[in-house]
């Protein structure tokens, strides 16, 4: 088991938050974020949906970190957030200890350190992972209430919706993994 900070048990942490048509915010609208972590001070997650302009190739670049690895450099990465865009974060499964780790649910964990970008680029890093820049934020109550608003839909996080699935397609997919048509849902609700 990896050396990670425990988290608070919450109904929210290990779910995904899956934008619903009526959400407008640009930060947000068509969004799929992961909740990473959840307690009585507010949430933090990560959009898994959205690509950013980088790839992780320049990413380790400007950290000086090599790998010869054509996959691995041409690897898109995510924008996780308008929270700490210059913040890189690794969601990744295994059961290696990183530095510094939040255990999100029973085997998928989130690293904000260095070390598992080194293993990455060396070959022997987590089997599956994504890296985003940035994160989203909620402050005490905030994603509760918007929850009440109707701004989101509560998914179960599955390990192929947050890395086998293609991002254009993760939208949809989230939703439809309950049973939740978007297309129709936005039609049904008079938004476009």
């Amino acid at each position: 088991m990896p050396n990670a900070m425990p988290s608070e048990s919450s109904p929210l942490s290990n779910q995904l938050l899956v934008a619903l048509p009526a959400l407008h915010d640009p930060h947000f609208a068509r969004s799929v974020t992961l909740v990473c972590q959840h307690d009585g001070d507010g949430a933090m997650g990560v959009m898994i949906n959205r690509a950013s302009d980088y790839t992780l190739g320049e990413v380790l670049q400007q950290m000086g970190i090599h790998s010869d690895s054509e996959a691995l450099q041409s690897q898109i990465v995510l924008a996780g957030g308008p929270v700490h865009p210059e913040r890189g974060f690794v969601l990744h499964d295994g059961d290696r200890e990183w530095d510094s780790t939040l255990t999100v649910g029973d085997g998928l964990f989130l690293t904000t350190s260095r070390d598992v970008l080194e293993a990455l680029a060396r070959g022997d890093g987590p089997e599956q992972a994504v890296v985003a820049l940035g994160c989203a934020g909620w402050g005490a109550g905030q994603l509760e209430q918007e929850l009440v608003d109707d701004s989101w839909l509560m998914v179960p996080a599955r390990r192929e919706l947050l890395f086998g699935v293609p991002l254009e397609q993760r939208w949809q997919a989230a939703a439809g993994s309950i049973g939740v048509d978007l297309v129709n849902y936005a039609s049904q609700s008079g938004h476009a």
